[in-house]
């Protein structure tokens, strides 16, 4: 089943090239299905490329799903002109009284940051609290799995000596639910940042470590209770994304070691090539599996429960 976003936002071009299945609002409205409704807060400094990473994988899954995008309302993105924000995100107080199947926070270069100290964190502590009873789930990836984490457990980040940044052999931990179905027992993953949570630390939260990297520590991990799953890794990630990080640092100066197993014998000359794609849909056509699989449809009554 295809995917569900605004008719004219500008993604669209991209994943059209790319053949994935898009359905126009004005069609979607006349067919009589309840889509799953993600709600995906994008902290990325690179709006348009997180959407179509995120769209690819929504869109390749049997189910109508819908994507709503959302930025946060005390911080101004520098990277994305205000018009283009105003035409197709929303913010919470345009959603306060909606509701959704799953809440999905990005990750944002700013990990390094402690959390009090980043810009929005009063509106983000405020929009996770609002996700108790408006959303079924969330999905954390990379700094947004570290701030749910920190917010909802209480775990704290733990910063590295040197970024962690490339690909990464992780391994499987906990095969026991749907999420891991297909997966291979040992997969790359892509990772770039600073901090790490700790596996000890996580599990003394009663939480399930569902793979890890012997470099990296956790790689994925699964609240069982609530069934969200934080991703401290970049599945998500584009073939170049790693390479455009590493030349972006470079121009700002910053002293960041060629990425990890990523170029071709370690020439930056070289293209890199994506060995992780098929995880990236296999956890994802999983997750929204599991999610299908348990969310209520009148999604009113999530409220109180």
């Amino acid at each position: 089943m295809p995917i569900r976003v605004p008719d004219s936002l500008p993604a669209l071009k991209a994943l059209h090239a790319e053949s994935v299945d898009i359905i126009p609002q004005t069609q979607a409205v006349r067919q009589d299905i309840r889509p799953l409704r993600l709600l995906l807060l994008n902290l990325m400094p690179k709006k348009r490329d997180t959407e179509i990473q995120f769209a690819r994988l929504f869109g390749n899954t049997p189910l109508q799903v819908e994507m709503i995008l959302m930025t946060t309302a005390s911080y101004t993105p520098q990277n994305t002109e205000p018009g283009y924000l105003r035409r197709f995100y929303r913010q919470l107080d345009d959603v306060r009284d909606d509701y959704f199947d799953a809440l999905i926070i990005t990750g944002a270069p700013i990990e390094t940051l402690p959390f009090e100290d980043v810009k929005y964190w009063t509106e983000l502590t405020e929009i996770m609290e609002w996700s108790r009873e408006h959303c079924f789930r969330r999905l954390g990836v990379c700094w947004g799995a570290q701030a749910l984490l920190w917010h909802f457990h209480k775990v704290q980040k733990h910063e590295l000596k040197s970024k962690l940044f490339g690909i990464f052999e992780h391994h499987l931990s906990d095969v026991s639910g749907r999420l891991m179905h297909g997966f291979t027992d040992r997969f790359p993953m892509p990772a770039s940042r600073y901090t790490m949570n700790r596996s000890e630390d996580l599990m003394a939260a009663g939480l399930n470590v569902l793979a890890e990297g012997g470099e990296c520590g956790a790689g994925m991990v699964r609240d069982p209770d609530s069934g969200d799953l934080f991703v401290f890794n970049h599945l998500e990630y584009d073939a170049t994304t790693i390479g455009d990080e590493y030349h972006r640092d470079l121009a700002a100066g910053l002293d960041t070691a060629l990425p990890q197993n990523y170029f071709p014998n370690d020439d930056p000359a070289l293209p890199p090539f994506n060995n992780w794609r098929p995880f990236a849909f296999l956890l994802m056509a999983n997750w929204i599996n599991d999610l299908y699989q348990a969310t209520p449809f009148d999604l009113t009554s999530i409220a109180g429960k």
